[in-house]
């Protein structure tokens, strides 16, 4: 492959929309299905090619998926109209979702019956991440394959990392978004802790990100924590899908994981709590409640370290 090949996408939501605009901007060649078609009206004005379905892609030469769980993965690969059920298959299937270790297997082995290659390479960040070029992902299958589309993948991304052939990136991401979870909990229960205390979010947040424990996440989601914008670029439900996926994970391989479990539980309070649909930075409001403490937004501008300085609903 040399960077002309045909492409198509699976998936328009905020992540798949971000990652295809950026190769669309470069120039290449996208064809693209999501089933709620009217979100495929930005992608069009940036040249994507919409199509009506699944099957429409399968003449493709490379078919990138980004769904929200297994069994849309599965779906769309084998369901009624799926893109491996047609006379024509595609050489490559890039899949960017977080899906089970099980899943991916199995997406792998109807691929192969096609003698189609499926590469695992689920991702690190938001859309905000996406356009601001910071994306990271891991890859694992045929290392061939890796190389032929990594032209495409490093122009969605800062990076993307072979880490293996079958579904070892499947497991890198599970390990990355439990770290994801615990580092999150830890810094709304030191947020609260502070601002308990008498010191401003805005100013405890600045602190700790200029510091040596500060980091390109403690910096993006400022913004949120101190203005409490809470409008989703990665839900809470889906972290605690993530947590689900991890701990199984954990258990397969016989890990002791006591504060990813006990994180489990604090997110899946916040499911319980009506919080499922906002951003996963709304497990702060659990905690100040727990902690008897009143949140208001300070309403300030805060810098996300992703190039964009902004305030409460900006």
């Amino acid at each position: 492959m040399d960077g002309t090949d045909t492409i198509g996408w699976i998936g328009a939501g905020r992540m798949g929309s971000a990652m295809a605009a950026r190769l669309l901007k470069h120039g290449c060649d996208v064809a693209v299905y999501n089933r709620t078609s009217s979100k495929l009206e930005a992608l069009v004005a940036l040249g994507a090619k919409p199509v009506e379905a699944v099957s429409e892609l399968a003449a493709r030469q490379v078919v990138f998926v980004t769904v929200a769980s297994s069994e849309d993965l599965l779906g769309v690969l084998d369901g009624d109209g799926g893109l491996l059920c047609q006379e024509e298959a595609p050489q490559v299937i890039v899949d960017c979702s977080t899906v089970s270790l099980e899943a991916s297997a199995r997406a792998r082995a109807l691929a192969a019956e096609r003698s189609t290659v499926l590469l695992a390479a689920p991702v690190s960040g938001n859309a905000k991440v996406v356009k601001a070029g910071r994306l990271t992902m891991a890859v694992s299958g045929p290392r061939a394959a890796f190389d032929s589309v990594r032209p495409y993948l490093e122009l969605m991304s800062a990076g993307a990392t072979y880490v293996g052939e079958g579904e070892l990136a499947r497991l890198v991401k599970l390990c990355h978004n439990l770290m994801l979870g615990v580092v999150t909990q830890s810094l709304v229960e030191i947020t609260v802790l502070a601002e308990k205390g008498g010191v401003r979010r805005q100013d405890f947040l600045e602190f700790l990100n200029d510091s040596v424990m500060g980091s390109t996440f403690t910096r993006y989601k400022s913004p949120a924590i101190v203005n409490l914008d809470f409008a989703p670029t990665f839900t809470t439900s889906l972290l605690q899908k993530d947590l689900d996926l991890g701990l199984a994970a954990a258990r397969a391989h016989n890990v002791a994981m006591p504060v990813a479990a006990l994180v489990h539980e604090l997110v899946s309070a916040a499911v319980g709590e009506g919080l499922g649909d906002a951003d996963f930075a709304a497990i702060l409001q659990l905690e100040a409640r727990a902690s008897g403490l009143e949140l208001k937004s300070e309403n300030a501008v805060v810098d996300d370290g992703l190039g964009t300085r902004t305030t409460a609903g900006t």
